[in-house]
């Protein structure tokens, strides 16, 4: 028993030491998984969700890290914040604007839902709009976006570019499949009624 209740602590005490902790300047504590620590922030996931987002904190705002290790990492100094403000809109601008390009490259609207909307739309073109109208509402899905350059997508602003742009894409494809059903329908009908 004694040997069961020693194994357990032990395990206790592995798992409740394999975090980092970072201490903010306003002496808040948050258990994470550092990613990366650059110039001027680092990169983190959240040590209840490691499958979740990754977040980003500007390094004059942290005190210290604390690492699974034991190792720390203190932080004193001051980064220019007027550098970070004015380049900041800039490279978020930028991102934004790379995302639209590569999607408009890489993307191409597969299982998008296209397809199915067309075949529902020759059937008949008002049931063709219920999967027409689900399928152009919702964004398409991670595996379906083509991304490339996996770093980039792990961007915020890349991201909602790409995102939005890819949307568009499949929007109109769906849409365009939609118009071709609907105009075969129409000159079906319009053969039927002149024989």
């Amino acid at each position: 028993m004694k040997q069961k209740l020693t194994l357990v602590f032990i395990l206790l005490s592995y798992f409740a030491n394999s975090q980092d902790i970072v201490t903010k300047k306003d002496g808040i504590d948050i258990e994470v998984k550092v990613l990366e620590v650059l110039p001027s922030e680092i990169k983190y996931k959240k040590f209840d969700n490691l499958e979740g987002p990754t977040f980003t904190l500007l390094k004059n705002e942290i005190l210290l890290i604390r690492y699974e290790n034991g190792t720390k990492d203190i932080f004193n100094e001051s980064i220019n914040d007027a550098y970070l403000i004015e380049k900041q809109p800039q490279e978020i601008e930028n991102l934004y604007l790379r995302g639209i390009n590569d999607a408009s490259m890489n993307y191409h609207g597969k299982n998008g839902g296209a397809g199915g909307t067309l075949i529902t739309s020759l059937l008949s073109p008002i049931v063709g709009l219920i999967p027409a109208i689900a399928c152009s509402a919702s964004t398409p899905k991670d595996e379906n976006l083509n991304l490339t350059n996996l770093e980039l997508a792990q961007n915020v602003d890349y991201y909602r570019g790409y995102t939005s742009k890819a949307k568009k894409i499949k929007q109109k494809k769906i849409w365009t499949n939609w118009g071709i059903a609907f105009g075969v329908n129409v000159l079906f009908v319009l053969a039927l009624q002149g024989s």
